[in-house]
């Protein structure tokens, strides 16, 4: 949820000073880009020095510039910022924010933002707990800022109690949960089925298909990025996935798929099953490596479960149910039977006939039917672009 986040952050006079060097480290780490606000008080305790390694940026102290006397512009760092993270935020400055008072670059920064503010507070047992401070926290509580609780552990002081500044882990993670809150997807569970499927015929031999997974794989980053949980069901492939809310689970043939996807199912909301399932498979499995002996070999084979058909029957009237039809021939009709047939909202089409689409391909050329036989048509795309195009359409039969 950090990716390319603008985050100021704003270091306050306090002993936990020293974890936001920690702190820049995750955001960086996260894919944020990172700019830091020092007061004075703050420098005492870190080095501007430090923070500005750790984020590859300046650090602003003061107004102006030492013998230079350039302009720090606040009003111009605080419209750079997605959000303001003021931690560690010590009593005094968090006193000062609450009362609008504006005698040094942060709190000017502080009362230029337009952009959510999140506040760490770090400070002594009996100072969390005195009444001015509790009333200071419920006045910009009032404001709209959003406060991450101290934690309960040891203090500068010898004492044991509230006032910890929140572990810079547990800072990083309240931050994507609250970014979250303001996905469409958030609070929806998605099932991504992708890549092939490979049938044994003997220990070393199987059938299977040229899919690459890139496709599924796409997606399932796609839905995450809009707040999903999302499980990836996915055949052999080398893709990877870099969201932390995508759960990849690996198989092999159609039938582990299909168990997989029955398995969890009933538990999800949306269901995008983008894998190209094998339609056959060899009826007898050699328990051997098949010899070769110059002659004719007769392969029987017998048809796999439909994964799509029969999660379709088991569909229920508040989950959303998605398909690929990959045709090389009469594809608006195949597509169309397809969505009636397996109890689908819509279909995702693509032709191995359109230059640049089908299988290993980093791009793809769609068109999306839906149950009302609905037909968009997009051009030529990377994978990335038509899982976000997907996805979009998803987003808006949730909002219906």
């Amino acid at each position: 949820m950090l990716k390319n986040k603008n985050i100021l952050l704003a270091v306050c006079g306090s002993i936990a000073a020293y974890k936001a060097a920690i702190l820049t480290r995750l955001l960086i780490k996260s894919g944020a880009n990172v700019k830091v606000i020092m007061t004075k008080a703050a420098t005492e305790f870190i080095s501007p020095l430090t923070l500005s390694t750790l984020s590859k940026n300046k650090v602003f102290v003061e107004f102006t510039e030492g013998n230079s006397g350039e302009w720090n512009n606040h009003v111009e760092l605080a419209l750079w910022a997605d959000l303001l993270l003021v931690a560690p935020a010590s009593a005094n400055t968090i006193a000062k924010m609450a009362n609008g008072l504006c005698d040094n670059l942060l709190l000017a920064t502080y009362l230029s933002a337009k952009c959510p503010v999140y506040i760490a507070p770090a400070m002594d047992l009996d100072m969390y707990k005195h009444l001015a401070f509790k009333k200071n926290i419920e006045t910009l509580t009032t404001f709209g800022n959003h406060i991450i609780d101290a934690e309960n552990g040891e203090l500068a002081s010898g004492l044991v109690g509230d006032g910890r500044m929140a572990e810079p882990e547990h800072i990083v993670a309240y931050l994507n949960n609250k970014l979250s809150e303001s996905l469409p997807l958030y609070g929806k569970t998605a099932l991504i089925t992708a890549g092939p499927t490979y049938e044994a015929i003997d220990p070393v031999r199987f059938i299977g298909n040229h899919s690459s997974g890139k496709m599924g794989f796409a997606i399932a980053e796609a839905l995450a990025n809009n707040g999903a949980k999302v499980i990836l069901v996915s055949g052999p492939s080398s893709e990877k996935i870099t969201n932390e809310n995508v759960l990849i689970q690996n198989v092999v043939s159609a039938n582990e798929m299909l168990e997989a996807c029955l398995n969890v199912f009933p538990k999800v909301n949306i269901a995008v099953l983008s894998a190209a399932v094998a339609d056959y498979k060899p009826s007898i499995v050699a328990t051997q490596k098949i010899k070769k002996n110059n002659s004719a070999q007769l392969l029987e084979l017998t048809e796999t479960v439909d994964i799509l058909a029969t999660l379709g029957k088991e569909k229920k009237k508040n989950q959303v149910l998605i398909g690929f039809a990959l045709e090389t021939e009469n594809e608006i009709e195949n597509a169309l039977k397809k969505i009636k047939s397996k109890n689908l909202d819509f279909i995702v089409l693509n032709s191995l006939n359109d230059k640049g689409a089908g299988f290993k391909s980093d791009t793809n050329k769609v068109s999306i039917i839906d149950k009302h036989n609905n037909i968009k048509n997009y051009e030529l795309k990377s994978k990335q672009q038509v899982a976000k195009d997907i996805v979009k359409e998803i987003i808006a039969l949730q909002e219906n």
